[in-house]
């Protein structure tokens, strides 16, 4: 029974990994068309055919891919994100929740092609190098925060997610509205650079909240299971400094009115953190924190 269930999981993922697939081809589409209309020097008012079914088939996606997850849990008899592959396929579907999500407040539709191009890259490298199988829970993760911890670190990396890539719009914008990148044309129908950095700005600091709970609620655990809060393990040092970073983010801003294209390069710069934090650290790096489940 385990084993078809994780089978079935699989090809949930693969399934949403073919439709988010496509959802990317047709926000890619989307753009295409914002540049034609542009050049024709028509209006982009109201959402095209190629973005309705674009955001269509991202919550087709997002629907096959947390059944996958469910699919996986049931299978393993816990939560499905205690290892690299489950973390990603965690993340990637929080990261799609993320920009569903934030539609309820704000059009950022035109992200459509980052957010999916970055979650059909990340879920399809871990499908196809990082997959393993089910395996009991090591002693270490046998506890609530392993619920608690690594779901609010998932969630904390969607909202990075969506605030990185509202933060290259903006510094595309930026670069268009003061004379360059007059060949994008499709970045007429984005908002105006300082609207893309107050967005991004309120989507980052929900995101700082949450991974700040990820770093107090991480030193809790690491003492009941280890003994102690903090041991300078790569992780823990590399959780630290994507907060650093984030909170150098926000003080810039609020204290010394840092802001337009250098808060965007931070706000990247802490997306790329948070990635390399995910991918080199848990591959390259030992330490008390080595749960990729790879050999």
């Amino acid at each position: 029974m385990t084993e078809t269930l994780a089978a079935y999981s699989l090809v949930a993922i693969y399934s949403a990994i073919a439709v988010y697939a496509l959802a990317f081809i047709a926000f890619v589409l989307d753009l295409g068309k914002r540049t034609a209309d542009a050049q024709a020097g028509e209006g982009t008012a109201g959402a095209s055919r190629f973005q309705r079914v674009a955001f269509a088939l991202t919550i087709l996606g997002w629907i096959i891919h947390v059944a996958s997850i469910v699919l996986r849990g049931i299978a393993a008899g816990h939560v499905p994100w205690s290892n690299m592959f489950e973390f990603a396929c965690m993340g990637t579907a929080l990261t799609i929740a993320v920009f569903l999500a934030v539609q309820l407040w704000r059009d950022v539709r035109f992200l459509g092609s980052f957010i999916l191009g970055l979650v059909v890259l990340l879920l399809g490298l871990s499908a196809v190098n990082f997959y393993v199988p089910i395996t009991p829970l090591p002693p270490a993760l046998q506890s609530a925060w392993l619920v608690i911890h690594v779901f609010v670190a998932t969630l904390a990396t969607g909202f990075f997610a969506v605030g990185g890539g509202l933060s290259i719009a903006q510094l595309l914008q930026s670069r268009r509205e003061a004379g360059g990148l007059q060949k994008l044309r499709f970045l007429r129908s984005f908002p105006a650079s300082d609207k893309l950095e107050a967005i991004a700005n309120r989507v980052i600091i929900v995101g700082f909240a949450l991974w700040t709970f990820t770093l107090i609620a991480g030193a809790i655990w690491a003492e009941r299971a280890w003994g102690r809060y903090w041991g300078w393990d790569t992780k823990e040092v590399w959780t630290f400094i994507v907060w650093v970073v984030f909170a150098g983010y926000i003080h810039a801003r609020a204290t010394r009115g840092w802001r337009g294209n250098p808060s965007a390069w931070l706000a990247i710069v802490g997306f790329a953190a948070v990635l390399f934090n995910f991918t080199v650290v848990n591959l390259f790096f030992s330490g008390w924190h080595a749960y990729s489940g790879l050999k």
